[in-house]
């Protein structure tokens, strides 16, 4: 497979997207290719190879492990179904660095279908990427009545949870949460944000939140890189 060398894009650049797709569609799973295999697979040089696997190491998709190779570092994010935590609690259980990046806040009036599940006509929103070891796992649309909003808003939201902010800095006191999980198709700018190609199939996860008195607090809708993000759940059965 060659790359596009007529591409002002780096050819170190193209690469390393290669190998990240091949890495998040299943098809490198542990150890990738040794140097010479990707030189004599993308017909490129050694320095163009070594330029993209380093770069790759520093954002944490890869690891080197002296004498063995290099292998693939990303692990799938566990968020137990029936736990309300947020994405920075669960990517710290697994023993990675949590990341966010806000990408808008605005106050916007309410689609009908927003306007049912709220209860408001006008919501503050929030779109945030969210990373575990820098790598992009997934992007998060939260909706919150709009004098809540206003208060969230003065906080530095790149490093800031929005349930402890809500619990420790604001006194919300949230109590449970009406989830639904399906599997989507991101919109073009999404995927392009989570770094997967256009059409990949995510987990999108719509939660409710309401506070003790069973006021209406938080509408989130997220979508989750599904090779990178899992939902478990303990289930039982009684005997008759």
């Amino acid at each position: 497979m060659s790359l596009d060398y007529m591409n002002s894009i780096p050819l170190h650049i193209q690469l390393k997207k290669e190998i990240e797709e091949k890495i998040f569609t299943g098809q490198y799973t542990k150890k990738i290719p040794s140097e010479r295999e990707l030189m004599e697979e993308f017909y490129v040089s050694r320095s163009t190879v070594r330029q993209s696997v380093s770069q790759l190491v520093q954002e944490g998709v890869l690891e080197k492990r002296r004498g063995k190779g290099t292998f693939v570092a990303v692990r799938p994010i566990n968020d137990w179904l029936g736990n309300l935590s947020s994405t920075n609690e669960t990517v710290e259980r697994m023993g990675m660095e949590p990341g966010a990046k806000l990408i808008r806040s605005e106050i916007i009036t309410l689609s009908a279908q927003l306007k049912e599940i709220t209860g408001l006509d006008k919501a503050y929103h929030f779109k945030r990427v969210r990373y575990a070891n820098r790598i992009p796992i997934g992007i998060e649309r939260h909706y919150y009545p709009v004098e809540l909003g206003n208060r969230l808003v003065k906080y530095d939201l790149d490093n800031e949870a929005f349930y402890n902010l809500l619990e420790r800095e604001l006194g919300v006191k949230t109590f449970e949460a009406e989830q639904i999980i399906k599997s989507v198709n991101p919109a073009k700018e999404d995927a392009k944000l989570l770094h997967i190609p256009e059409g990949t199939s995510v987990l999108n996860a719509e939660r409710k939140i309401t506070d003790v008195d069973g006021h209406f607090v938080e509408f989130e809708n997220a979508y989750y890189r599904a090779d990178m993000y899992s939902f478990k759940i303990k289930l039982s059965r009684k005997s008759n």
